[in-house]
């Protein structure tokens, strides 16, 4: 269920659902969403998964701002493009991190928040309709 804030934007948990769905679709590794609103003074969550290629992790993020476009939301900000290897979406609330898997194994963004609760989606996933109790707000 998508709820939605007064000025009809969907709150940071409906993003992330949107979100989640886009990078399921597109068959993404390792999808892991942190909520780092008590963390964080910028942010709710982050979503970090890893494509195996820059062309996959190019086609994740794409399909996330098409996704996200489609329910009237556009990214403040978008880095990393044009290589393919790290992707960051700027929604507000929502982060999202595409990484070529390398590279995630290198940054390691889920050990320097480990603090944050944490919901590792299955690999098998197809499709998410919830967050799990200690990840949702």
């Amino acid at each position: 269920m998508i709820t939605e804030t007064k000025n009809s934007e969907p709150d940071s948990s409906s993003k992330v659902l949107i979100i989640a769905n886009a990078i399921l679709e597109r068959k993404a590794g390792r999808l892991v969403i942190l909520n780092v609103k008590d963390i964080s003074a910028f942010a709710d969550y982050f979503i970090i998964c890893d494509g195996a290629s820059d062309r996959q992790v190019q086609a994740i993020a794409d399909a996330v701002q098409e996704r996200m476009k489609k329910s009237g939301i556009l990214p403040l900000g978008v880095e990393g493009e044009q290589a393919g290897k790290w992707i960051l979406l700027d929604y507000t609330d929502v982060i999202v991190h595409v990484f070529y898997q390398p590279l995630r194994e290198f940054y390691d963004l889920e050990r320097l928040w480990a603090d944050a609760p944490r919901m590792d989606v299955p690999g098998e996933a197809t499709e998410l309709n919830s967050l799990s109790n200690g990840i949702a707000s």
